[in-house]
């Protein structure tokens, strides 16, 4: 409202001003009672201010019982003058021009702040507030999201408003909020949800530093019904499988290798590496498949929960627009018939029949609203009790099949290993007992068997080498799990 006086004298708060709000808030004989005897300023608990062009907030010393005081809508660009309100629990200060929160020490009891719809960069100087309970500090110029960690030091806050500020249109703005200010019942006028907190709890474990981390996968755009749509390599990524089929993994393995290259033109080592590939390709492909299947039953979950969701949304507008539609029919036609009036008594009635109905439209609404409000919360708790069942069962299997307790992933590589290393020993045997075998080695393989230590050392680093990479996909499709 302040950009509305933009040609009007501003004011400040004086004695006549502060009089004369009491004298209207006052009942009508009372009002003539304080005009006559100049009432006790220490008396008056509640102050209206709005509207009033107030420029600067001054003389309100007199007022030490305050507990209510309203200043919005004026054109105030510094929050002072409030120290001898020790005892106020209600403030509000919306739609002026303040640039920076200050001034507020004192008010150690307030408990309602209103700061909407100022030019507030920053949020600061509010540490002495330790009983706020309800903070707006909606529209203003906020851009730094982070900057929201400063009011998790106000332990009794329990209903914040940021809506309109620059960083609310940040991807999970509200995730961010919420999870950083877990005592928060209500966000931006909405309902902050027990399935939200306990989702977010899951996330970030016991350690609150990794918060950013994990927020930084959670994608909720990609449980549109559009994942429906992937195929291919996208496909195999969506299912945590990508480079388990075929030969991926297994050729990852052996990908820039040198050693492994050279070690296979060693007797014996041909037939190895044609039986291991055949088990180790056996095995991922089993995983493989399985990946796919747990991936259309997880897709056919998700699009099951959008159908639902996109029902229950269907319904209520149709319901909405029903309720509003018999509100503006009835409305039209009081009108018309107050058009028509010639009765006074006629006149009079409409505007309060009127009034019932905008009273029973609003409850109406909020009642559909309610309603709505409680199915999308049990369709998600059901999402949620699906998607844990489906991922645990998942997991399990995948620490299951694998990396495998018996002939799998790993022990394939381990035993594939030790017949290795059994062949290198072998031929180093023979290159001690017999110089013509040396001869017939090629040159790079003769390097490696300069003494055991050398090729031992060899073996061990690409076996070590292809653990990790094994080591490495398994946490990956874990990481990726979770993340979903």
């Amino acid at each position: 409202m302040s950009q509305f006086f933009n040609n009007v004298e501003p004011n400040v708060i004086d004695d006549e001003m502060v009089q004369k709000a009491i004298e209207e808030k006052c009942p009508e004989d009372l009002g003539d009672l304080a005009r006559r005897e100049n009432i006790n300023l220490g008396v008056v608990t509640e102050l209206q201010l709005s509207f009033r062009r107030i420029l600067q907030i001054d003389n309100l010393w007199p007022l030490e019982n305050l507990t209510k005081l309203q200043l919005d809508n004026n054109v105030i660009e510094k929050i002072e003058g409030l120290e001898s309100l020790v005892h106020l629990v209600w403030l509000d200060l919306s739609f002026n021009n303040i640039e920076v929160i200050e001034g507020l020490d004192a008010l150690v009891k307030l408990q309602d702040l209103s700061l909407y719809s100022n030019r507030i960069s920053k949020i600061e100087h509010m540490d002495t507030l330790e009983e706020l309970q309800v903070f707006s500090i909606g529209k203003n110029n906020l851009t730094i999201l982070e900057d929201v960690l400063y009011l998790r030091r106000l332990k009794s806050l329990r209903t914040l408003s940021l809506s309109g500020n620059p960083f609310c249109s940040e991807e999970h703005y509200r995730l961010f909020v919420v999870a950083h200010l877990p005592s928060l019942v209500y966000l931006d006028f909405k309902l902050v949800r027990d399935s939200t907190v306990r989702f977010l709890h899951s996330l970030t474990g016991k350690s609150g530093n990794s918060i950013l981390q994990s927020l930084c996968f959670v994608n909720i755009p990609a449980l549109g019904a559009g994942s429906l749509q992937k195929s291919g390599s996208q496909k195999h990524t969506t299912a945590f499988v990508e480079y388990l089929n075929g030969s991926l993994l297994f050729d990852c393995l052996y990908a820039e290798d040198r050693e492994a290259a050279i070690l296979a033109s060693l007797p014996g080592v041909e037939d190895l590496l044609q039986a291991y590939p055949s088990w180790f390709v056996s095995v991922t492909g089993n995983l493989y498949n399985y990946g796919l299947e747990e991936y259309e039953k997880r897709e056919a979950v998700v699009s099951k929960f959008y159908k639902r969701l996109h029902e229950i949304l269907a319904a209520n507008q149709q319901e909405s627009k029903r309720i509003i539609s018999g509100f503006e029919n009835r409305n039209q036609r009081r009108l018309d018939e107050l058009h028509q009036a010639r009765s006074g008594d006629t006149a009079q009635s409409k505007p309060a029949q009127g009034k019932e109905d905008i009273c029973q439209l609003w409850d109406a609404l909020m009642s559909l609203e309610a309603l709505v409000s409680n199915d999308l919360e049990e369709l998600l708790q059901d999402l949620k009790s699906s998607i844990d069942v489906i991922a645990s069962t998942f997991i399990e299997n995948i620490q299951g099949i694998y990396p495998f307790h018996s002939i799998q992933c790993r022990d394939l590589e381990n035993q594939h290993h030790e017949k290795m290393m059994g062949v290198a020993i072998t031929t180093l045997e023979k290159l001690d007992m017999d110089d013509e075998f040396e001869e017939n080695l090629p040159a790079d393989v003769r390097r490696l068997f300069v003494d055991k230590n050398t090729i031992v050392n060899a073996i061990n680093t690409s076996h070590s080498i292809r653990l990790r990479k094994i080591d490495k996909r398994e946490s990956d499709m874990l990481c990726n799990t979770y993340q979903w």
